[in-house]
């Protein structure tokens, strides 16, 4: 299993205040960032265990939903549902998003 794994859960638990707080304002875009961050883990457990092109497929699809939960977090923030977020979330976030896309190109 890939390191990124395990701080994608870190990473999950940090985001439930976050997401709770949406939940408030927007349940849609709490849910869409629930489905998108929940995605990421479980594509790389996924991928951790295919082989060949589907590994990559997953480890793409894992990408895809960080980027869209890190855009979640920016419409959050731009429609003021949030002041802040946790910023080791946003930073851990970055560094799976780092890693899947080395591991995809």
């Amino acid at each position: 299993m890939l390191k990124i794994y395990n701080t994608m859960l870190a990473t999950l638990t940090a985001l439930r205040p976050a997401i709770e707080q949406i939940e408030r304002s927007d349940s849609d875009l709490a849910k869409q960032m629930r489905r998108a961050s929940t995605s990421v883990a479980l594509n790389i457990a996924e991928g951790s265990y295919a082989r060949g092109r589907n590994r990559k497929a997953l480890y793409q699809v894992a990408l895809g939903s960080a980027k869209e939960t890190r855009a979640c977090i920016d419409v959050a923030l731009a429609l003021g549902y949030l002041e802040s977020v946790d910023g080791t979330a946003v930073s851990n976030l970055g560094s799976v998003c780092a890693v899947l896309y080395r591991l995809v190109t």
